[in-house]
Parts: structure tokens; C-alpha cells; sequence
């Protein structure tokens, strides 16, 4: 009786079912079970205490709704043939539809307890502020140091097309299918389990170990006010923990809400930078001096010729690293298909506006030559060492560097925040594809996927070994597993959108009825796939030939190449190790999953009606709907 509409409509329904499924999208019927079913289904009283209720919520989620014939020949028989949407929740939850002979559709939901809580604004913010942190106010530094001015802007330049390429890719497969740890489950489904397998740790253990590495950078970074270490650094340490748990009792809604927070203060502060260095460079401010463009001319506009181009190359990467976090945000976002595409459109404004402008305008005042940007102090997050701290001292402005400080510190912890979001939903997916133990399947009532985020607060206690005496051992190495993550994952997301295209068109499906589609198509896919090559090529490159490496040991080049790559040695060995056991295969585009995962088949009048409704706007809506 019930057949799966996979595809949408069916090409041979006529123009009147036609319609009358296309008003199944806008209509809202309430369900006529009786009032004692959400008793049955969630096991607690309708009446219960504040108390009561949040100690509830950390009970097991209930068992969602299996998107099987039965339940929906179930759902049929009991409306007796009326058309059936579910409630708003419930639909948001939908894996598939299914339409019945008489042409209703029944929205079945996914066996997935994760709520589906986060709105349009949140999604934005976190495209937005997601790379703002400490690569753009700190590590921006090493890299106007190790290449030069006009190195850091061509670098962020490249960088930045590639990232929109990732991005664009990222949200046309996102916008279709949302579901739980993107990008391992997109590499296993559309490459091959063995690189799914290899690429899920490798994002899980990328974002494990950031935790640890922000607690300790912000407990450094208050060191610039607390000179003396009057309060012991474990206790910021052990208080930014204590943050970071209370920011998670709430869930996904409490992750992105303080993102929303920590964003607006990022952009405000960043907006505010880009007019204050404006008058800096101008002379308008208590340096009343004029610099105009002489850093560029003296000491000059590149530094270490082509090594230290490359060395910035490399390094331009990292601080972009988050963006993709809006592929994992997409399976707990009410309408990925129309809040996505918004949210890519957002990288273009960031990486141009807050990247490339302020950067520059900081390289008119701070010199590559400065001695604060040479890290004397043994720490990659010394504050002194931003060179926006710098250029505010130059232009003798007192009050702003401490604001500036100030930010950063909240850049450490929504970054901190930002791993636990997306560690604990890889490992999550990881379970649920069967890449890790079952147990890390449980989810609460409340969406919080409980035993993956204690694992990650748990491991922010590492935190604490700055009291160890291989402290700075300890930190090099964890960030060593950090290092190329992110750049194999770009990848990765690439080469599966160009397999997705591949697999869409061939199953028999036109681009039309994708629900968006990236505005620079399979060449974007191509170039970001070729340019994350470009960043392992050079990264390969600064580390066997680093700079200065006439002064270091053949024992100290080793290790500093063995730590720099250590990402990629965890690629290979959790590769090859699946691989071998599993004897897995590449995945072919005919036995691709297009349907498992795709919450809502809109009809392709639907769409077209929409993208015609959009090209009607005037140029200057058009505008104002790409920024915002």
C-alpha cells in the first residue's frame, strides 16, 4: 500500500496530485492520538518539577519512530486516508516520505535523537565567527613574520577561494542530506568506508586535543594582565572547564547560542580594529604619524623569498579551520535547505572583510622585522605577539589592546566550545556508523549526546599538565595531531561532492531538484581538491626544510618533521589498518545512498517556484540577502 517517494513526485502523477502534494508542505494537521501516548512514549508525567524535569532530561532519549512500511501503513489506517504531516517537530525529524496510493505523503522520522533546535541566526553566526579566533589575532603573526606582508595577503587570498570552494561544496551536500557527522558519513558513503573510518578519527582527534590546547592558551593569554601569576594558571584552567560544562548542560541550543554571543563581540571588536587602524595608518591617532604603505617598502614586501611564501602558505590554512563546522550543525538545524545556503554565502563577507582588510591595514603599521612578532616567550599564544596588540601600541593607544585581549581569551573558549560540539558529533556518527563502541550512541532527552561529551570535557583536564615538567613536549605533539587534519578534511569534503554530482546524474536526477546547488559547481570541487594538495605539498615542504634550519641538529629537523606530520601518519595508519582487516572497496557511483538521510523531497515546483520568486528580487534585496 505504501510506496517510498525516494525520488519526489513520481514522474507520471498528474497535475492535480501534483498539487495536492505540493500543499502537503504547507499544511499543519494535528496528530489525533489520544492524550495518553506521549505518557507511554516518553515514560514520565505530564506534571513534573523544574528539578524533576532537568534530571529527567539526562534519561536516554525515547525510541524514535523507525521509518519502516509498517509504522506508516499504521499511520494511513488511522487517518483513515486524510493527508498526514506530522507535528513541526516531528517532520523536522522526517528520514523519508512516503507516498500512499491515494497520493498522501507520510513523513516517517530517522531513528536519531538529536533535537533539531538551531535557527537560521545561530547557523549564520557560526559560518560567520566559526574562524575568527586565535589564527587571525595571533597566529597571524608568525606568518607576517616568516613571509612578509605581501606573502600573509596572497596567501589569505588563495586561502580564502579555497575555503569558499570547500564551503559551497559543503553546503550543497549538507542542504540535502543533514545528517549526523557530515563529513566521515559523506566519505563513507560517497569514497570508500576505509577512508570514512580514517577521516571520522582524524576529525574526531583534531578537534580531542584543541580543548586542552585553548584552556592553556587562555590561561596564558591573562598572564597579560596577571603578570606576576598572582592566580595560579590551573585555576583559569580549572574555571574556563567549569564554563565549558555549564555552556554544554543545555545542549546544542546552549553551544550555539554562546557562539551567537561570542560572535557578535568578535565581528564588533573586528569592525572596530579595521576604523581604529584606518586612523593609525593616517596619523589620527596620539602617535600623530604617518605611515601610509612604508612597511612594504622597508623592510620590505616578502621575507625568506619562496620558503618563507611557503611557510605562510601553510600556516594561512589553520586559521580558517571551523568553518566547515556548519556541515555537522546541519543535522540539528530546523531547515537546512534554506539556512545553509545563507550561511555559505557568509564565508565571502568574512574571509574578504575580516581577514584580508584587517590584515592588511595591519601590515601598513606593523613590520615583518618587528622583534614582538619573533615568539621570544616560548608560547604560541602570547598575547604581546598579536599584531593587532602591536599596531595599537605603535599607534599609542592604551585602553583598546586590553579590549582586544579580552576578546581573544572568549576566541579561546568559543573555540574550546566549538571542539566539544564537534568531537562529540563525530564521535557520535562514528558509533552510529559502527566505527566506535555502541555506548556512544546514547543521547538524552535533551539531544546531548551524553557518554561523547564527557569523553571531550574529560579530555580538557589535560589542560593541567602545563604543571608537568614536559609540558612543552606534551602541547607540541598535541598540536602536532591537529596539524593537517583539517586540510585532509577540506579535501575530503571536496572529492565527495564531485562523486555525489556524479552518482546524482547518473541515478537519474537532474540539478534542478537539488535543493541548492554551489554557485562555482564541480570546477569549485575540483579546485579546492587541488589547492588542499597545494597546502600538503607546502606543508611538507616548511617542515623538511624549515627556516633557520642551518642552526638546528639532524635530530631536531627529524622531529620537527615527525611532529609537524603527525596527521598524516594517523590518516594512513587508521587507512590502511581498516582497509586491510575490512577489504573494502571503492564505493560505485550506481550503489550510492542518494535517499537515506534527506529529511524533505520537495517537488521540483516547489523549487522552481522559490529560485523564480528569489531572480524577481530587486539588485539591491539581492544584496542585501547575500550579506545577511
Amino acid at each position: 500500500m505504501i510506496s517510498q517517494a525516494a525520488g519526489g513526485i513520481p514522474k507520471d502523477a498528474g497535475n492535480t496530485d501534483k498539487k495536492q502534494i505540493m500543499r502537503l508542505y504547507a499544511m499543519h494537521y494535528k496528530r489525533t492520538f489520544s492524550n495518553d501516548i506521549p505518557r507511554i512514549v516518553f515514560g514520565y508525567p505530564s506534571q513534573m518539577t523544574v528539578l524533576e524535569s532537568w534530571i529527567n532530561s539526562f534519561r536516554r532519549a525515547p525510541e524514535q519512530y523507525a521509518a519502516e512500511a509498517s509504522y506508516a501503513d499504521s499511520i494511513d489506517n488511522h487517518m483513515a486516508g486524510k493527508p498526514e504531516v506530522f507535528e513541526k517537530e516531528e517532520r523536522e525529524n522526517a528520514k523519508q516520505f512516503y507516498e500512499t496510493d491515494d497520493h498522501s505523503v507520510t513523513a516517517v522520522p530517522e531513528k536519531s535523537a538529536l533535537k533539531r533546535t538551531l535557527d537560521s541566526r545561530h547557523i549564520q553566526f557560526i559560518a560567520l565567527g566559526g574562524g575568527i579566533g586565535t589564527g587571525l589575532f595571533i597566529g597571524s603573526a608568525s606568518e607576517l613574520a616568516n613571509g612578509g606582508p605581501a606573502s600573509l595577503i596572497l596567501n589569505f587570498f588563495i586561502m580564502g577561494f579555497m575555503l569558499i570552494c570547500v564551503v559551497f561544496s559543503l553546503g550543497e551536500l549538507a542542504s540535502v542530506l543533514p545528517v549526523s557527522g557530515a563529513h566521515s558519513a559523506y566519505a563513507t558513503r560517497f569514497i570508500d568506508p576505509a577512508w570514512g573510518f580514517a577521516m571520522g578519527y582524524n576529525y574526531f582527534l583534531q578537534w580531542l586535543v584543541t580543548a586542552p590546547i585553548e584552556f592553556t592558551a587562555a590561561s596564558i593569554m591573562i598572564q597579560f594582565w596577571d603578570t606576576k601569576e598572582v592566580v595560579p594558571r590551573g585555576v583559569w584552567i580549572a574555571i574556563f572547564f567549569i564554563v565549558l560544562l555549564v555552556i554544554n548542560l543545555f545542549g546544542v541550543r546552549g553551544y550555539a547560542e554562546f557562539e551567537f554571543i561570542a560572535t557578535l563581540i568578535k565581528v564588533i571588536t573586528v569592525i572596530g580594529l579595521i576604523i581604529v587602524m584606518i586612523c593609525i595608518d593616517c596619523g589620527g591617532t596620539p602617535s600623530n604619524k604617518y605611515l601610509g604603505a612604508a612597511t612594504w617598502h622597508n623592510p620590505g614586501a616578502f621575507n625568506n623569498s619562496f620558503k618563507g611564501f611557503c611557510a605562510s602558505f601553510a600556516g594561512v590554512a589553520f586559521a580558517f579551520a571551523g568553518s566547515e563546522l556548519i556541515g555537522l550543525a546541519a543535522a540539528e538545524t530546523r531547515e537546512p535547505r534554506k539556512v545553509l545556503p545563507k550561511a555559505c554565502q557568509q564565508i565571502v563577507l568574512r574571509i574578504v572583510l575580516f581577514y584580508i582588510v584587517s590584515l592588511f591595514l595591519v601590515s601598513l603599521i606593523v613590520p615583518y622585522d618587528h622583534p614582538k612578532l619573533h615568539d621570544d616567550s616560548g608560547s604560541s599564544y602570547d598575547p604581546k605577539q598579536s599584531p593587532f596588540v602591536i599596531a595599537l601600541q605603535i599607534g599609542q593607544i592604551k585602553v583598546l589592546p586590553h579590549i582586544v585581549n579580552a576578546v581573544i581569551i572568549l576566541s579561546t573558549i568559543s573555540v574550546a566550545n566549538a571542539a566539544v560540539f564537534a568531537s562529540s558529533r563525530t564521535l557520535l556518527a562514528l558509533s552510529e556508523q559502527g566505527f566506535a563502541p555502541k555506548f556512544f550512541q546514547y543521547v538524552d532527552r535533551a539531544g546531548r549526546p551524553l557518554p561523547a561529551v564527557i569523553l571531550t570535557l574529560l579530555f580538557g583536564l589535560l589542560g593541567f599538565l602545563i604543571y608537568s615538567t614536559q609540558e612543552s613536549t606534551v602541547f607540541s605533539w598535541l598540536l602536532g595531531i591537529s596539524g593537517l587534519a583539517v586540510i585532509f578534511a577540506w579535501g575530503s569534503i571536496c572529492l565527495c561532492h564531485i562523486r555525489f554530482r556524479a552518482a546524482w546524474t547518473r541515478q537519474g536526477n537532474s540539478l534542478a531538484e537539488l535543493p541548492w546547488t554551489s554557485p562555482l559547481g564541480i570546477m569549485g570541487s575540483y579546485s579546492g581538491l587541488f589547492m588542499s594538495l597545494l597546502v600538503l605539498i607546502a606543508y611538507f615542504y616548511r617542515s623538511a626544510f624549515p627556516i633557520g634550519e642551518g642552526k638546528m641538529t639532524p635530530q631536531d629537523r627529524a622531529y620537527t618533521f615527525f611532529e609537524n606530520m603527525l596527521s598524516l601518519v594517523i590518516v594512513l595508519v587508521f587507512f590502511l589498518a581498516y582497509k586491510i582487516y575490512h577489504r573494502t572497496r571503492l564505493v560505485r557511483i550506481e550503489d550510492m545512498d542518494l535517499q537515506t538521510g534527506r529529511r524533505e523531497v520537495v517537488p521540483l515546483e516547489v523549487l522552481e517556484q522559490e529560485r523564480a520568486e528569489r531572480r524577481s528580487l530587486p539588485l539591491y534585496k539581492k544584496i542585501l540577502s547575500f550579506i545577511f
